[in-house]
């Protein structure tokens, strides 16, 4: 009875010390022992901000036209930035029509192989592949089963995009679905190779955070319009770097519908090789260095002249298109693709002292 005296005794002692130290901080005490704890009440917060309003509202209307692309290589697992242990690739596409086409990048589905996607509704639709185009990273899939499929997302334009404006990304990095980043647009007319051997022009570059699995997701900007198609990015790590590119829209709104059409997209050329730019560089020279012509192309038909390998005399160096300079490769072959093959280009040619101007055709070098 002693033992439980004092036991109860110091119990009350504590309690009256802690209550008296509480008033004399002016502390209010509410604490009741042996009562059971209870969850704290949700304190409410203002509005949203006008920004966060807006890239919630971007989110709700892009998202459910983003799928996750999944393809299984045909033969081996695809060796690359997004490789799966599975056997196949992972990357993003969005609904581009009504009529069950998607976008994606080529880079994702190059292996073959089946390919299925994963919309944010949970459901999975067997796909195939309606076309390819290596030379822009660019890929068009059909659903085969009829469903009702979100909204296509609106189209805006790449041509009168300015450095510093907002840049929204949404994709399914590393394999987690339905992220959305944002940053800014870093810079423009950036060059970027492709896996099809050449340079897509005027590529948007972006700190929005992309990663492996980005790729073929769609950029858009502060109003939800489509800018780009996520397609790389420079990172020692392999993971965010804050360097990330797209295709421009105005290069996907002209190659998706011929892809819809024909499955694939001419090379236009002239059937020239041309000398790198180191070599124009050391040479002092701006514009293209022709090496050689293919025999009976239009520019061998044209008169253009390749490198003299007896004389070590330079070759005919393309300045100019209709009028526009060319002061690499790339401008070169980006005015040729604009004109399209089956037309015929007026070319500035300059050999030794003197400058000509000559109509050569442009056809589709990969069936010539």
């Amino acid at each position: 009875m002693n033992r439980r005296y004092a036991i109860a005794a110091a119990a009350f002692a504590a309690l009256l010390v802690a209550v008296t130290a509480a008033k004399i901080l002016h502390v209010p005490v509410s604490y009741v022992p042996w009562a059971a704890p209870s969850a704290r009440a949700v304190e409410q917060r203002g509005p949203l901000w006008d920004g966060e309003k807006a890239t919630i509202d971007i989110f709700e209307r892009v998202s459910p036209s983003v799928v996750q692309v999944a393809a299984k290589s045909a033969a081996s697992p695809l060796m690359g930035e997004e490789s799966q242990a599975g056997g196949g690739a992972s990357g993003t596409g969005f609904v581009w029509d009504r009529d069950g086409h998607l976008v994606t990048n080529n880079h994702v589905v190059a292996n073959g192989g089946e390919i299925a996607v994963r919309f944010a509704s949970g459901e999975v639709a067997q796909v195939d592949l309606v076309g390819t185009a290596p030379n822009y990273d660019l890929a068009v899939l059909r659903i085969r089963s009829v469903r009702q499929l979100p909204a296509p997302i609106a189209l805006g334009s790449s041509s009168d995009l300015k450095v510093g404006q907002s840049a929204f990304a949404i994709g399914n990095p590393f394999g987690l679905d339905q992220s959305m980043t944002s940053g800014i647009i870093s810079a423009l007319k950036r060059r970027l190779p492709t896996h099809g051997g050449r340079e897509i022009a005027n590529v948007i570059q972006t700190d929005a955070a992309i990663n492996p699995g980005n790729s073929g997701g769609p950029l858009l900007d502060s109003a939800g319009r489509l800018i780009g198609v996520t397609t790389a990015i420079i990172s020692p790590s392999g993971s965010n770097a804050g360097i990330g590119f797209a295709v421009p829209v105005d290069v996907v709104n002209r190659i998706v519908p011929e892809l819809i059409r024909n499955g694939r997209v001419p090379t236009p050329g002239i059937g020239i090789v041309a000398a790198g730019e180191d070599v124009s560089t050391r040479l002092a020279v701006e514009g293209v260095i022709v090496v050689r012509t293919a025999p009976d192309s239009p520019a061998e038909r044209a008169g253009i002249r390749g490198v003299n390998f007896s004389t070590g005399a330079v070759g005919d160096i393309i300045t100019a298109v209709e009028g526009k300079p060319v002061r690499r490769l790339a401008d070169l072959t980006d005015a040729l693709e604009q004109a399209g093959a089956g037309k015929t280009v007026r070319l500035t040619v300059k050999r030794g002292s003197d400058t000509r101007d000559v109509n050569v055709s442009i056809v589709d070098i990969d069936r010539s």
